[in-house]
């Protein structure tokens, strides 16, 4: 059976190495980051809007 202290203990020790590892993107990646975001959510909002007008062209 599963201690589930271990588990804790271990799920623990996995975020602290994470944040470890983690650093502060500097600006460059920042931007790059951003943009990709924005252009994403674009897209998924376009696909959006083409579906809803669709959807009213033949549903009314």
């Amino acid at each position: 059976m599963i201690n589930l202290n271990e588990v804790v203990v271990e799920r623990i020790h996995a975020w602290k190495r994470v944040l470890q590892v983690a650093r502060k993107p500097n600006m460059d990646e920042f931007k790059k980051i951003s943009k990709m975001c924005g252009l994403g959510i674009g897209i998924i909002g376009i696909i959006g809007s083409i579906t809803y007008m669709i959807s009213v062209l033949f549903i009314g």
